[in-house]
Formats: C-alpha cells, structure tokens, sequence
C-alpha cells in the first residue's frame, strides 16, 4: 500500500482493503487504467506480436514497460514475477505496474506448485513451462524459493540465488519477448526438460535467440543479445533495467542523436525490496486450498465449468426457499471484465454482460465459459437487450448515443451489424433504458423522450413526448409500451401505433420520487422508487404501496407468484404476492444480503439475474418441481485476489 500511493505515476495506487467477514473474502481496492497491454496485443497482427515491422512501436512500449519496473524498483518493490497481463495504461496512455495483477500472477504460481511433496528437475521443467505458456513469467529462483516455502524438497543443491530486481529482469525480458514475437513466444519454446541442467537451460536460451533472429535477422543482434541476457541462469550476469532500456531506445533514436543518453537515471538496485510474489498476499490459505475443490467448481479456459445440470444432480433435498433461507449454496467462479458490470441479458444459448469496459461479453448458458467479446463502444455501456428475432440480435446502448446491434448467430463476428447514434444535446445524453417489439427498438433517453427505431433501415419512426426528465427505464407486455421517468411518472404508449394511452402516478402534492425500475407481468404493474416504496397496478388501477426497502430501489422482477426486488441497501428481497381485482398482498419469503447496492434485476426462464454497483452480478435459478426444488446464484463481479484467473470480472454459482 505504502508503494501504490507514493507520487509514481509509474505504478497503479493502491487505496486499501476490504473486506466481509461474513463470506471471508478480501478485496484489493485499486486504481482503475484505462485499458491493458494484454489486451492491445492480443488484437496486433493477430496475437503475433510487434515483429520487424513493427519495432518502432515495440521501442516505444517496450520503453514504457522498463520505465514501469524502474519505478515499482524506486519505491521498495520487486514483482517476483511479471507479465504482460501486469502492465496497464493509464489516462495519458503511459504504461504502468498494475499490483492487483502482480498479486493475482503471485497467487497462479502459489497455487501452481501446491500439492506436490518433490520436485527434481524435470518435475520443475514441467511446472516452469506450464507458466510459461501461460504468460506468468517467473525466474527460476523465485519459483525454487516458493516450492521450498511450501515445504517441498528441492533436488538442487546449486540454485541458490536470492530473488531480487535481478528475478524481475528476468520476467522483464520475457514481457519484452513476448511484445516483440506475440503467442509465437510461449508456444514454440514454453518446454523445458530439465531445469536444473545448465546445458538443457542453455540450450533452451539458444532457442530463444534462433527465433528472435528469424523475426528480426541478424541486423539486429545487439537486441537479440540483450534479451537473452535477461534469461541467464545467475541474477548478477542479467543486465540492469536502465540498460535494456537504453538497448530498445536506440530502435527509435540514434546513439549520436541521443541527447538524454548521457542524462542520470535513479536507480535502486538492493536486497531489501519487499517481493510480492513471495508475500502473504500471494499465499492461499491452507483452509480455503484444501475446501476449494468441495466449494468451487472451477471454470475450464478463461471462463468455463461443469455443465449445470451437475449441479442439479448435487442439489440439496429442500426446497428453492429452504435452500435459500438455510444458505446451502456452492459457488463457481468465471472472469472476463476488467471492470464493473453494468447489464446483463439472456437469450438464446447465451448470457450477455456489458461493462465499464464497454465491451460485451457472451456466456454459454450450458456451461458458462466464455465465448465470445462484442468491442466497439467508445462509451460507457448502460442498457442491454436481447432480441429474438428471426436473426437473433444483442442490442447496446451507451452514453454516448450510441445503439450497437450484434449478430448472434454462429459464428459470432468482431463487428456490430449496425450502428446508430441520437442527435446529441449537451444537456441531456445518454441511452439509459432499451426495448424491443414488433420490429422497433425503444429507447429511453436522457433527453426526456422515448424513441422508436425501426430496425430494418435504422431510422426514428417516433419520438414519444411527455415526461419531464430522464426516462430511467421500459417494460414491454403484451400490447403496451411503459415508460417510467425521473419526473416520479409512469407512461403508457400504444405499440402499434405509439399514441399516449394513460399516466399513472401523476403526484399532484408536489413530492416526485423517481422511477428507477418496472416490471410487468399481463395484468399487473410493478415500479420501485428512489424512497424505498414499491407500487402496484392491476389493469392500471392503483392497487398498493409499500416500502420494501430503506432506501432507493433500483431493481424489481417478477416470475410468477415471486416479486424480488433489490435497491441501496444490499438486499435482494423475495416476497410472494397474490391477489385478485380486489387487493394486493405481499408475505416476506426471505432476503439475501449482497455485497453492494443492487441496480438490476432480470427474470428469463426461471433464472433471476442481480447486477451489483461494484460490478457484480448473482443469478438465481428456479426450477418448478418440488422433487428438484433448487437454487443456483451466480455472480459476476471484479475480482479481488483470485488465485484461478486472469480477468478483473468473475461469475460465481451457487447451488441450495
């Protein structure tokens, strides 16, 4: 903490920890960049890297990347271990040390070597090329010290280097190889057959250099050898960080042209860096390492697990509120995001989240990896539809105007099959809420209007008037249109021809409380407001009211005879509700806490989908048959220190 929040802009602060002792999770609070390295490489030439014609820009990143490590060196710090996921931008498209991934990396590794009681050569070949392929690039001496910390013996007898900034030059010229030859790196040389051999090592960094020259030829030999010199076996033979950087600076300046060549550098060299790979953070607690394989079932790629209905045959004999009342529930963890959910959509064979990250993300329901990325958006994503049309579509809107359509047939494609954007106004912009019926997208606009697209040829066929703010959000049932707004009402509009039928909770008293969620289900009518109350309407008349929550309720659904409904104070209550033309009744079933506010609510299926304020998502599942009675939670959310994958984003499942 003391290195992220000192004055280097090189390294991402670091604001503290946080954490439930509820569900004994703890949280790494840290600064958000704006977009990743890994990410930018995996687009450029296909995931092949920088190559010969590309060294210009290589210099410059490869630059930025040693200036990174120089400054977590400066302020005490030594990675251990790096990789190109550790390395982000930041507003001013410098590059930075992200700790959060080198804590995440530490733990990868950690829990890499657990469970073995010997380690000769070959076994730790094994290991180092299993890492390797994987982009977590660990020097030998520090994967010797974490196998020893470990209570593992070691069958070497001369590897006894020190981890130091030697062990992060190491990963540094990995990092740089990678940048330099893409997935080329790991998959043609990620083998190693015995560790401990100083001729198989050799040979191994000969390897190295035959590829390098293969890109590049031999007219660049001076970066060839400079790179393989970060590789050697001895951390006092590897070159030091400021020189490998003055090596890639002359690809893009001249030594005679150079007039900083002469300048000093500070540099920070010393045993007593604290290495963060090797610290407490990184280890996994033997309780939660022997229980995990019980608890978690693990995701198979960046974003898979079992198929679900596994989990339906370990389901426990109560029923869907018994199960949740007694808090029987087994997770499974996903990652993808690298920041907050914002919405989540369900058709099809697929689950879609999008995020402050603006990217969309597509899930197999079957068994929820990871299948595919929408990019595109330039702006914050705030709405999310799926629409199931004869051409299954995902529809985006974010706060930039901007509507995305997205083919979702296979095979998925990288681009939206059209795009269309609303007239900007500087006081009010933004898409806020999306619908679809009868070959029209309905959009509620910061604007204060509701807006038919025709989705054939992409124009406005309606501009619907009325409300007096924000138009938060839309619900779609049977043959109406409903609107709810900032302005405290609610609107109802024809779909087939897009008149005004009626508005309800027109307060004439002077007191407005916004809209924030609808929900209908044929007859009824359900809206939550900003003051914790939820109203009810039946054939829209006016039927109930009733505070469900201490403070603002931003989500609601319905899915038969349950109402769930979830706001600002972190709770998801589950009420039963009955009724006729009559009266309305409400009877508590239960609540389930959550880690932060909840912003929306999605029922489809049986499945009740929960979106979180710190990008957390939970999806319960209901099935209707008291023999299987069960439910299943899932939720994504920006990971803290997870130990099993890369993303910021993960999924979890739970089954009671």
């Amino acid at each position: 903490m003391r290195g992220g929040m000192r004055q280097c802009r090189r390294i991402g602060r670091v604001y503290g920890f946080w954490g439930n002792e509820e569900d004994g999770v703890l949280y790494l609070v840290c600064e958000r960049g704006n977009g990743r390295v890994e990410e930018k490489l995996r687009g450029l030439r296909n995931g092949g890297g920088f190559g010969r014609d590309g060294l210009e820009g290589f210099g410059v990143i490869g630059m930025e990347v040693c200036e990174a490590v120089m400054g977590m060196h400066l302020v005490g710090l030594v990675g251990g271990g790096l990789g190109v996921s550790c390395f982000g931008f930041d507003d001013f498209g410098g590059v930075f040390v992200d700790l959060r991934q080198v804590v995440v990396m530490g733990r990868r590794v950690w829990s890499g070597v657990g469970g073995r009681k010997r380690n000769g050569g070959e076994e730790m070949g094994e290991v180092f090329g299993s890492l390797l392929k994987d982009g977590d690039f660990v020097s030998m001496e520090v994967l010797v010290e974490v196998v020893q910390r470990e209570g593992v013996a070691v069958e070497c007898e001369r590897l006894k280097y020190p981890a130091g900034c030697g062990s992060d030059v190491w990963s540094l010229g990995c990092v740089l190889l990678s940048l330099l030859l893409g997935k080329e790196f790991s998959d043609k040389i990620g083998k190693m057959d015995h560790i401990f051999d100083h001729s198989s090592y050799a040979s191994w960094i000969e390897r190295v250099g035959d590829l390098v020259d293969s890109r590049l030829g031999s007219e660049y030999a001076s970066l060839r050898e400079t790179l393989c010199k970060c590789l050697n076996y001895d951390p006092a033979s590897r070159p030091r960080v400021i020189d490998v950087m003055i090596c890639i600076r002359e690809l893009i300046i001249k030594p005679q042209y150079d007039i900083m060549a002469g300048l000093e550098r500070p540099v920070k060299e010393n045993s007593t860096n604290y290495c963060l790979i090797l610290g407490e953070l990184c280890k996994i607690p033997k309780q939660m390492s022997e229980t995990q394989d019980e608890h978690v079932l693990q995701g198979k790629d960046v974003g898979g697990g079992a198929d679900l209905d596994q989990i339906v045959e370990e389901r426990s004999e109560s029923g869907f509120i018994d199960g949740l009342a007694e808090g029987k529930i087994k997770s499974k963890v996903l990652q993808g995001h690298c920041d907050s959910i914002t919405a989540l959509a369900v058709g099809g064979e697929f689950l879609f989240s999008s995020s402050f990250d603006k990217t969309i993300h597509v899930w197999s329901l079957q068994d929820f990896c990871h299948v595919h990325t929408f990019k595109g958006h330039e702006h914050t994503i705030k709405a999310l539809i799926y629409v199931d049309e004869e051409k299954p579509l995902c529809i985006s809107g974010d706060s930039g105007d901007g509507i995305f359509v997205w083919g979702t047939c296979s095979p998925l494609g990288q681009e939206p099959l059209k795009i269309l954007y609303e007239q900007k106004d500087w006081r009010f912009s933004g898409i806020h809420a999306l619908a679809f019926r009868n070959g029209y997208i309905y959009t509620g606009s910061g604007d204060t209007t509701v807006k038919a697209w025709s989705l054939p040829d992409g124009t406005i066929s309606c501009t619907m008037s009325g409300h007096k703010s924000v138009v938060s959000t839309l619900a779609v049932c049977d043959s109406v249109l409903y609107s709810g707004s900032w302005d405290g009402t609610i609107r109802l509009w024809s779909l087939s021809d897009h008149s005004p039928l009626a508005v309800l909770a027109e307060d004439t008293s002077g007191t407005v409380a916004s809209v924030l969620s609808l929900a209908a289900d044929r007859h009824v009518l359900v809206a939550t407001h900003e003051n914790g109350f939820l109203k009810v309407w039946r054939n829209d008349v006016f039927m109930k009211s009733i505070k469900m929550h201490n403070g603002a309720v931003f989500a609601t659904g319905l899915y038969e005879k349950w109402l769930f409904t979830g706001g600002l104070d972190k709770t998801v209550n589950v009420q039963e509700w009955s009724g006729d033309e009559f009266q309305t009744d409400f009877r508590p079933y239960g609540s389930i806490p959550c880690d932060s506010v909840i912003t929306t609510l999605l029922c489809w299926q049986g499945k009740l989908f929960v979106d979180m304020l710190i990008g957390i998502s939970r999806c319960f599942t209901m099935v209707n048959d008291h023999r299987l009675g069960m439910l299943l939670l899932c939720w994504i959310c920006r990971s803290g220190l997870n130990s099993d994958g890369r993303g910021q984003s993960i999924v979890k499942a739970w089954e009671g």
